[in-house]
C-alpha cells in the first residue's frame, strides 16, 4: 500500500507540472505562552500593531494577534490556542534594512537584546548557544555587510526567541524588499521596461503594464520574466475590454 501511495502522489506531481501554484502565503505563527496579558504587554511594548483580542464567553478561550511593522505575516497566542509548552517558539526572524536603527529602537522600548553579532562560518542556525554545531557567534555586524549575515536576538517573557536579521538585497527568486531606495529603483526599471513596450504596443493605460510587472518583480520573478508576465497582462486585459 505504501508503495501505491507513492507512486500515485508521483503520478499526481507529473500530472500537474504544468499547473500554475496556488499562492500559500504565511501570515499567522502561533507562539506558546504561560501568562496572556504578560506576552500582550509585552508584544504592545515592541511597537507591533495589535490586531485581535478577543475571548469567548464561557472563559475558555482567548487568542490575541499581533503584526510587525511593515510584516506580511502575524502572530497569535492566548488561552488553549496551543498545546506547545510556552518558550518552545525559536528562531523567529524578523527581517530588517538596518540591523543597528532597529537594535537601537528596541533598546529605546526597554527590551533586554544582545548586541550585534555575526557567525564566523557565515550562516547563523538560530539557536541561542555561543557555539552549536560548528557555529560561532562573533560580535559586530558582517565584516562585509552582506545580507543576511547580521543579527540580534532577543526573548518574549516565557523565552520564545526572535532574531534580527538584517537583508539588503534577497537571494534570487525572493522577491523584493518594499523601503523607500528599492522601490525607487523599481520604479525607474519598470518605466525602461515600459519604455521598450509602449511604441509597438496596442494604446494601453501604462497603469496596468506598471503593476503587472512591478508585480512580477516583488514576487521574484526577474526583469525578463516580469516584462513576459505584464504582456501576457496586456492581452488578457484587452481581450476582456
Amino acid at each position: 500500500m505504501a508503495t501505491q501511495t507513492n507512486e500515485a502522489r508521483s503520478g499526481n506531481q507529473n500530472s500537474n507540472a504544468t499547473v500554475p501554484p496556488v499562492d500559500m502565503k504565511l501570515e499567522v505563527i502561533v507562539i506558546p505562552v504561560s501568562d496572556v496579558d504578560r506576552a500582550k504587554e509585552f508584544y504592545s511594548r515592541l511597537g507591533w500593531r495589535l490586531d485581535a483580542d478577543y475571548a469567548s464567553d464561557a472563559g475558555d478561550f482567548r487568542v490575541i494577534q499581533f503584526t510587525p511593522p511593515g510584516s506580511g505575516c502575524a502572530i497569535i497566542f492566548g488561552k488553549n490556542v496551543t498545546q506547545a509548552a510556552p518558550g518552545t517558539a525559536q528562531g523567529l526572524y524578523l527581517i530588517v534594512p538596518e540591523i543597528e536603527a532597529a537594535r537601537a529602537d528596541l533598546v529605546s522600548r526597554g527590551i533586554d537584546i544582545t548586541g550585534v553579532f555575526h557567525d564566523a562560518a557565515g550562516v547563523y542556525t538560530g539557536n541561542d548557544e555561543a557555539y552549536i554545531f560548528g557555529r560561532v557567534r562573533v560580535a559586530g555586524r558582517d565584516p562585509e555587510h552582506r545580507s543576511y549575515r547580521s543579527f540580534a536576538s532577543f526573548h518574549d517573557p516565557d523565552g520564545n526567541g526572535w532574531l534580527l536579521q538584517e537583508l539588503k538585497t534577497r537571494l534570487p527568486g525572493r522577491g523584493l524588499s518594499l523601503d523607500v531606495p528599492t522601490m525607487t529603483e523599481l520604479l525607474r526599471e519598470t518605466e525602461e521596461h515600459h519604455g521598450h513596450y509602449e511604441p509597438t504596443a496596442p494604446k494601453h493605460h501604462w497603469s496596468d503594464w506598471y503593476a503587472a510587472y512591478m508585480v512580477a518583480r516583488i514576487n521574484g520573478q526577474t526583469a525578463e520574466e516580469a516584462t513576459q508576465e505584464a504582456g501576457r497582462h496586456m492581452e488578457q486585459t484587452r481581450a476582456a475590454a
